[in-house]
């Protein structure tokens, strides 16, 4: 689906033209928004706006990295959206010209949807200003505030981890860390290289009126500075708990071992002794002793509890 949003020099707004009919010397500015597009509608990326071949092939393969590509006419974007808790991720195609604005994307998004509305009720105001960077900004902004829901949810589990500390054993504790750092790496990818986008076009001569917005893209680019930095606090928050719970997990290893290691020490002994006695020669004196059986339990159970008062002293049981 293709639809349209053109506006006028008089603040007109005419919506939903076909392409084929539209004539952009009676429009001021235009937006083309390819939402689900079919290969026709695909094609007309290439036989109505003339964009270069390869980045028609970015937006058909959904695994591109966020990137600004100028040329001399327009300036293709790829910018990321991200989906419920962070663990999807929608590709939004962008070209920036001077008299138009194209999104492509393969889902439909709410942040799109918002922008669009936005776009739609300035245009016929003639005190605000609506322009293609308008339009990519809003765009932009809106893709971007979605971020913090994902990053805030992630610091909400890290918090409940510690209540969950108290009731639930360290293997679950353990893979719910690891589940959340590979959410927090997943968000790394997404956020990181787009603040590195934004700085791109804070600072690029290529796309008109960008010193006009300069301050709005700088807002954006504070949003995802901020995030990066709170992505890199929650990875070195879920480090020290992940090294908390090992720790915690071997130390209790080692309590058992130690357990064990002492049982077994006290029974050598005792094994022993009953191993010589268990010989079945025939010339062993105290074989026909009538108090030996219960002086050689006797004997051992004195040994056992001299051992453990022993390893006792020591700090063994501690």
């Amino acid at each position: 689906m293709i639809r349209t949003l053109a506006v006028t020099h008089d603040h007109q707004v005419h919506l939903d033209i076909p392409l084929t009919e539209l004539d952009p010397a009676q429009f001021k500015w235009f937006w083309a928004d390819f939402q689900k597009p079919t290969t026709r509608e695909t094609e007309l990326l290439g036989s109505y706006f003339h964009f270069h071949p390869l980045e028609i092939e970015d937006c058909l393969n959904d695994v591109q990295r966020p990137k600004m590509d100028p040329h001399e006419k327009y300036v293709f974007l790829i910018t990321h959206a991200l989906g419920r808790g962070g663990k999807e991720t929608g590709e939004v195609d962008m070209f920036l010209g001077s008299t138009f604005f194209v999104t492509f994307h393969f889902d439909r998004m709410r942040e799109i949807d918002e922008a669009w509305e936005r776009i739609r009720a300035r245009a016929v105001d003639p005190s605000k200003k609506t322009n293609p960077v308008a339009a990519a900004y809003l765009v932009l902004d809106a893709l971007v505030d979605e971020y913090f829901p994902c990053v805030f949810g992630v610091e909400d589990e890290l918090a409940d981890l510690e209540e969950k500390g108290r009731r639930e054993s360290v293997d679950q504790l353990l893979a719910q860390v690891f589940d959340l750092r590979s959410r927090l790496l997943k968000l790394h990818h997404t956020i990181v290289p787009m603040r590195d986008l934004l700085y791109r076009i804070i600072n690029s001569q290529h796309v008109d009126d960008s010193k006009e917005y300069r301050v709005y893209f700088t807002d954006i680019y504070d949003h995802l500075l901020k995030l990066s930095e709170m992505i890199d606090s929650n990875r070195e928050m879920t480090a020290d708990l992940r090294d908390s719970y090992i720790s915690l997990n071997s130390n209790r290893m080692n309590g058992i071992m130690k357990t064990l290691t002492v049982i077994t020490t006290v029974f050598m002994p005792l094994t022993l002794i009953a191993g010589i006695y268990g010989m079945n020669f025939e010339h062993m004196p105290e074989l026909r002793w009538t108090y030996g059986y219960f002086f050689v339990l006797g004997g051992m159970a004195t040994l056992a509890l001299t051992m453990v008062g022993w390893f006792w002293r020591r700090g063994w049981f501690k």
